[in-house]
């Protein structure tokens, strides 16, 4: 989604009836080579822990994910059952000793939870037999203290692995960056780096033989047929200092640039998208090195401006993405993630406000990211731990996860917020995701456009979307109350509706002047003729 537009300035003036102005913004979006199947698709975050059980044992699988695949995209475009996904991004699948697997054990091992090596080619093979494509997370940062290359390390000052991870014969006292627990970490009578706990020991990237191997996984699952990575703690891999000095260095640049070419050699059309958890300006140096970047300060707009009922910091967020973002960078915008409370929960489980993050999700540029069961509005467990974000995906009103005990409770609301209840409903939350997924395939502009926020009132939400042959004008009513938005300086001799929510009417008025009705927590798309 990024370079979304060409310059702040050009935004401003945002005079949809300017012939130059919109061919300047088209020569703005420029392709990414390989890598223009990710620009518009829709993906689906899935902890396959608690997605679906094939066997009873309480714990989600990988022949339960396959199980369920028909669920996120059956292959056929002609049915409208499916949610219409393009992609699946798998939270840790290898060997680790946690529930979550953030510290691996064995990068070429899939989890015995979940299965076995040749269970993963099952389901790789039928996901794209469906057309999904699928990311894994590579944990690259850090390893688990269990895998055996720490142990080796940590074993002899002398061990040839030593160097694989960063040792301190003294405790240089660092704490992690974000002001939190110690860095440097006691065993064996050394320290050792960990930015995140004891149990994470962090990589050694300056060790030629250690980035050599991390590099050689990634292209061994590469040749295996996935189709790129979610990569975890991205900002954090070297560090040379501390503070400041553990995230966004320059040879954490370089590491992944290298990564990058690597990756592109293996599969050029692979993509890589990368966790950094830093704002729009800094975000942006980070495209440079090949990524896709998850949107962190944009999803944050979107909540508080839902929340709120105001889009001025949506609107704000926007603009700063076009004016720090590169050309041809394709923006990775979400709503909330595995380690963050709940969509629904966020929002106060209000149906309106639901909607509305949906539809503005699915009208941003680049590929935006599903959480698994928030287009059912699934809600957080009753505790802060990462548990209660990760909680069993409801298939039906008693559950439907496992024939067995789930490995941990169901979330509140399970009798309303699950498939089986809104599959056939044509009001439930579940069809607005479905119907915003497939009116996004309907239009270019929606799918590859570039983004140019008009100015109206704080409640409303407006931008067009133009990816050069098509135009689209999209409005959000983030207020509980029906709105007559406008005028919207957008040059149009004619509209035709792309998706409009019920009670929604217009555009009237001319040129320049456009007015949508819109009725509380509605939106609507329009191509732009």
């Amino acid at each position: 989604m990024r370079r979304l537009l060409l310059a702040a300035a050009l935004l401003l003036a945002v005079s949809c009836g300017s012939t130059t102005a919109y061919a300047d913004r088209r020569r703005a979006v420029r392709s990414v080579p390989n890598q223009e199947w990710a620009r518009g698709a829709v993906f689906y975050e899935v902890f396959v822990r608690s997605f679906a059980d094939s066997n009873g044992d309480g714990i989600g699988d990988l022949n339960g994910l396959i199980a369920k695949l028909d669920y996120l995209n059956d292959g056929n475009p002609a049915t409208t059952a499916d949610l219409g996904i393009d992609g699946i991004w798998l939270m840790p699948i290898f060997e680790s000793p946690s529930y979550h697997g953030y510290d691996t054990t064995d990068y070429e091992t899939i989890e015995r939870d979940y299965g076995n090596n040749a269970d993963f080619q099952r389901f790789l093979q039928e996901a794209h037999k469906r057309g999904i494509r699928v990311i894994l997370d590579l944990v690259m940062n850090h390893t688990s203290s269990e895998h055996p290359w720490f142990i080796e390390s940590a074993s002899s000052t002398a061990s040839p692995k030593r160097d694989w991870y960063v040792w301190s014969a003294t405790d240089p006292g660092w704490r992690q960056p974000w002001g939190g627990d110690p860095s440097w970490h006691l065993k064996n009578g050394a320290y050792y780096y960990g930015v995140f706990w004891s149990g994470m020991p962090d990589v050694n990237y300056r060790s030629p033989e250690a980035k050599a191997e991390m590099f050689r996984i990634a292209r061994h699952w590469l040749s295996e047929g996935v189709d790129g990575y979610r990569l975890d703690a991205t900002r954090y891999l070297v560090e040379d200092g501390p503070g400041p000095g553990q995230a966004d260095t320059p040879e954490t640049h370089q590491v992944l640039r290298e990564l990058s070419a690597e990756v592109g050699k293996q599969r050029p059309d692979a993509i890589l998208v990368a966790e950094n958890t830093v704002d729009t300006r800094t975000m942006a140096t980070y495209f440079a090195d090949g990524l896709m970047n998850f949107d962190f300060p944009l999803a944050s707009a979107v909540l508080e401006g839902v929340n709120s009922g105001n889009a001025n910091r949506i609107r704000d967020t926007l603009r700063d993405v076009i004016t720090a973002y590169p050309a041809g960078a394709i923006d990775a915008p979400f709503l909330t993630n595995h380690d963050q409370t709940r969509l629904a929960t966020v929002l106060g489980n209000s149906g309106g406000k639901a909607r509305n993050a949906a539809a503005i999700l699915l009208t941003l540029p680049g590929a935006p990211f599903l959480y698994y069961g928030e287009e059912v509005g699934l809600q957080n467990g009753p505790t802060s731990a990462d548990e209660s974000k990760r909680t069993p995906m409801p298939w039906s009103a008693s559950g439907g996860f496992t024939t067995g005990t789930p490995w941990q409770p169901y979330a509140p609301g399970l009798t309303v917020n699950n498939v089986a209840s809104q599959t056939n409903d044509p009001q439930s939350l579940l069809s607005y995701y479905r119907n915003w997924i497939a009116a996004r395939k309907r239009s270019a502009g929606l799918m590859r456009g570039n983004i140019i926020p008009l100015e109206t009132g704080a409640q409303i939400l407006a931008f067009v979307r133009d990816s050069g042959d098509e135009r689209v004008l999209v409005v959000h009513n983030l207020s509980d109350s029906s709105v007559n938005a406008g005028p919207m300086n957008a040059s149009a001799s004619g509209f035709e509706t792309i998706y409009i929510d019920s009670g929604v009417s217009g555009p009237t008025g001319s040129s320049g002047a456009w007015r949508v009705a819109l009725p509380a927590r509605s939106s609507g798309a329009w191509r732009l003729r």
